[in-house]
Protein backbone atom coordinates (compact mmCIF):
# COMPACT_ATOMS: atom_id res chain seq x y z
CA UNK A 1 0.00 0.00 0.00
CA UNK A 2 2.13 2.82 -1.22
CA UNK A 3 1.53 6.54 0.62
CA UNK A 4 0.51 9.56 -1.60
CA UNK A 5 1.18 12.95 -1.41
CA UNK A 6 -1.88 14.86 0.01
CA UNK A 7 -3.72 17.17 -1.70
CA UNK A 8 -3.84 20.60 -0.01
CA UNK A 9 -6.93 22.21 1.27
CA UNK A 10 -5.98 25.79 -0.30
CA UNK A 11 -4.20 27.01 -2.91
CA UNK A 12 0.08 27.93 -2.93
CA UNK A 13 -0.93 31.33 -2.79
CA UNK A 14 -3.49 31.19 0.26
CA UNK A 15 -1.09 31.86 3.17
CA UNK A 16 0.61 35.03 1.70
CA UNK A 17 1.51 37.38 2.89
CA UNK A 18 2.98 34.76 5.99
CA UNK A 19 4.18 31.98 3.73
CA UNK A 20 4.72 32.80 -0.16
CA UNK A 21 2.99 30.70 -3.04
CA UNK A 22 6.51 30.18 -4.43
CA UNK A 23 7.84 28.94 -1.35
CA UNK A 24 5.00 26.50 -0.35
CA UNK A 25 4.82 24.56 -4.19
CA UNK A 26 8.00 24.16 -3.92
CA UNK A 27 7.84 22.95 -0.49
CA UNK A 28 4.83 20.69 -1.09
CA UNK A 29 5.02 19.48 -4.56
CA UNK A 30 8.96 19.01 -4.48
CA UNK A 31 10.04 18.31 -0.76
CA UNK A 32 7.04 16.92 0.34
CA UNK A 33 6.31 14.44 -3.01
CA UNK A 34 10.52 13.26 -2.82
CA UNK A 35 9.95 12.18 0.62
CA UNK A 36 6.73 10.56 -0.30
CA UNK A 37 7.87 8.84 -2.99
CA UNK A 38 11.41 7.28 -1.16
CA UNK A 39 9.36 6.47 1.72
CA UNK A 40 7.91 4.07 -1.11
CA UNK A 41 10.87 3.23 -2.44
CA UNK A 42 12.26 2.49 1.08
CA UNK A 43 9.25 0.28 2.61
CA UNK A 44 8.81 -1.98 -0.32
CA UNK A 45 9.22 -5.85 -0.39
CA UNK A 46 9.72 -5.00 3.18
CA UNK A 47 8.07 -5.63 6.77
CA UNK A 48 6.63 -2.03 6.70
CA UNK A 49 4.93 -2.30 3.59
CA UNK A 50 1.46 -2.34 4.61
CA UNK A 51 1.66 -0.76 7.93
CA UNK A 52 0.30 2.87 8.98
CA UNK A 53 2.95 5.60 9.13
CA UNK A 54 2.62 5.83 12.65
CA UNK A 55 2.99 2.16 13.13
CA UNK A 56 6.49 2.58 11.58
CA UNK A 57 7.84 5.35 13.09
CA UNK A 58 7.13 3.84 16.54
CA UNK A 59 9.61 0.99 15.36
CA UNK A 60 12.92 1.03 16.72
CA UNK A 61 15.93 0.84 15.10
CA UNK A 62 14.49 2.22 11.68
CA UNK A 63 16.62 2.03 8.77
CA UNK A 64 18.39 5.33 7.92
CA UNK A 65 16.05 5.70 4.92
CA UNK A 66 12.61 5.01 6.21
CA UNK A 67 13.51 7.23 9.06
CA UNK A 68 14.48 10.44 7.31
CA UNK A 69 11.28 9.86 4.59
CA UNK A 70 8.91 8.32 7.41
CA UNK A 71 9.30 11.31 9.02
CA UNK A 72 9.13 13.63 6.21
CA UNK A 73 6.48 12.53 4.93
CA UNK A 74 4.54 12.30 8.31
CA UNK A 75 5.76 15.33 9.31
CA UNK A 76 4.35 18.02 6.31
CA UNK A 77 1.46 15.90 6.47
CA UNK A 78 0.35 17.29 9.70
CA UNK A 79 2.09 20.68 9.03
CA UNK A 80 -0.23 21.10 6.15
CA UNK A 81 -3.50 20.34 8.25
CA UNK A 82 -2.87 22.89 11.15
CA UNK A 83 -1.87 25.81 8.83
CA UNK A 84 -4.90 27.55 7.34
CA UNK A 85 -5.91 30.91 5.48
CA UNK A 86 -8.63 31.22 7.49
CA UNK A 87 -7.48 29.98 10.61
CA UNK A 88 -9.91 29.67 13.83
CA UNK A 89 -9.42 30.42 17.12
CA UNK A 90 -8.53 27.59 19.80
CA UNK A 91 -12.35 26.84 21.67
CA UNK A 92 -11.99 28.09 25.58
CA UNK A 93 -11.48 24.71 26.56
CA UNK A 94 -8.36 24.12 25.02
CA UNK A 95 -6.83 27.47 25.84
CA UNK A 96 -7.88 26.84 29.36
CA UNK A 97 -5.38 23.70 29.22
CA UNK A 98 -2.78 26.14 27.70
CA UNK A 99 -2.87 28.12 30.73
CA UNK A 100 -2.49 25.16 33.03
CA UNK A 101 0.35 23.68 31.25
CA UNK A 102 2.42 26.75 30.51
CA UNK A 103 0.74 29.71 32.28
CA UNK A 104 -0.84 31.64 29.39
CA UNK A 105 -0.99 31.21 25.72
CA UNK A 106 1.96 33.95 25.27
CA UNK A 107 4.14 31.85 27.93
CA UNK A 108 3.42 28.85 25.53
CA UNK A 109 4.33 31.23 22.01
CA UNK A 110 7.57 31.72 23.86
CA UNK A 111 8.85 28.33 25.52
CA UNK A 112 7.84 27.17 21.49
CA UNK A 113 9.42 29.83 19.96
CA UNK A 114 12.69 29.25 21.92
CA UNK A 115 12.44 25.65 20.94
CA UNK A 116 11.76 26.69 17.36
CA UNK A 117 14.59 29.12 16.94
CA UNK A 118 17.43 27.24 19.13
CA UNK A 119 17.04 24.29 17.18
CA UNK A 120 20.64 23.96 15.53
CA UNK A 121 20.78 23.68 11.22
CA UNK A 122 17.34 21.58 10.41
CA UNK A 123 14.41 20.10 12.50
CA UNK A 124 11.12 20.72 13.79
CA UNK A 125 9.34 22.47 16.81
CA UNK A 126 6.17 20.60 18.15
CA UNK A 127 3.63 20.89 20.70
CA UNK A 128 2.63 17.27 21.80
CA UNK A 129 -0.01 15.35 23.68
CA UNK A 130 1.28 13.05 26.31
CA UNK A 131 -1.49 11.48 28.90
CA UNK A 132 -3.19 14.56 27.82
CA UNK A 133 -0.91 16.68 29.28
CA UNK A 134 0.72 19.52 27.04
CA UNK A 135 4.57 19.74 26.08
CA UNK A 136 6.84 21.21 23.96
CA UNK A 137 10.24 20.09 22.14
CA UNK A 138 12.05 19.92 18.66
CA UNK A 139 13.26 17.18 16.68
CA UNK A 140 16.33 17.43 14.69
CA UNK A 141 16.53 16.53 10.92
CA UNK A 142 12.64 14.82 9.97
CA UNK A 143 12.68 12.94 12.86
CA UNK A 144 9.20 13.56 15.75
CA UNK A 145 8.08 12.92 18.85
CA UNK A 146 6.76 9.37 17.67
CA UNK A 147 10.06 7.88 17.13
CA UNK A 148 11.33 5.78 19.96
CA UNK A 149 14.35 7.76 21.97
CA UNK A 150 12.36 11.44 20.67
CA UNK A 151 10.97 14.02 22.99
CA UNK A 152 7.79 11.24 23.37
CA UNK A 153 3.99 12.07 23.36
CA UNK A 154 1.90 12.83 19.82
CA UNK A 155 2.79 15.76 17.84
CA UNK A 156 -0.51 17.90 17.55
CA UNK A 157 1.17 20.89 16.42
CA UNK A 158 4.31 21.42 14.44
CA UNK A 159 6.82 23.72 12.94
CA UNK A 160 9.16 23.08 9.90
CA UNK A 161 12.51 25.03 10.77
CA UNK A 162 14.23 23.11 7.76
CA UNK A 163 15.86 26.43 5.47
CA UNK A 164 13.10 25.51 2.65
CA UNK A 165 10.40 26.13 4.79
CA UNK A 166 11.18 29.78 4.63
CA UNK A 167 14.18 30.66 3.05
CA UNK A 168 12.65 33.15 -0.09
CA UNK A 169 10.65 35.04 2.09
CA UNK A 170 12.46 35.34 5.19
CA UNK A 171 16.32 34.60 4.65
CA UNK A 172 17.62 33.92 7.85
CA UNK A 173 15.39 36.11 9.62
CA UNK A 174 14.12 32.61 11.66
CA UNK A 175 12.59 34.46 14.08
CA UNK A 176 10.30 36.56 11.98
CA UNK A 177 9.11 33.50 10.33
CA UNK A 178 8.23 31.59 13.82
CA UNK A 179 6.13 34.89 14.73
CA UNK A 180 4.32 34.73 11.44
CA UNK A 181 3.41 31.28 12.00
CA UNK A 182 0.64 31.78 14.72
CA UNK A 183 -1.03 33.85 12.01
CA UNK A 184 -2.16 30.76 10.04
CA UNK A 185 -2.49 27.80 12.58
CA UNK A 186 -5.91 26.69 12.57
CA UNK A 187 -6.29 25.30 16.38
CA UNK A 188 -9.24 23.80 14.83
CA UNK A 189 -7.25 21.06 13.99
CA UNK A 190 -4.70 21.47 16.26
CA UNK A 191 -7.49 20.47 19.05
CA UNK A 192 -9.14 17.59 16.62
CA UNK A 193 -5.38 15.97 17.21
CA UNK A 194 -5.22 16.72 20.72
CA UNK A 195 -8.57 14.79 21.18
CA UNK A 196 -7.50 11.84 18.73
CA UNK A 197 -4.34 11.76 21.26
CA UNK A 198 -6.36 11.12 24.21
Amino acid sequence: MAFELPQLNYDYSALEPHIDAKTMEIHHSKHHAGYTNNLNKAIDGTEFENKSIEEILKTPNLPVAIQNNGGGYYNHCLFWEILSPNAEQASNDFIALIEKSFGSCDAMKKQFAQAAATRFGSGWAWLCSKNGELSICSTPNQDNPLMVGGCEGTPILGLDVWEHAYYLNYQNRRPDYIKAFWDIVNWKAVEAKYQASL
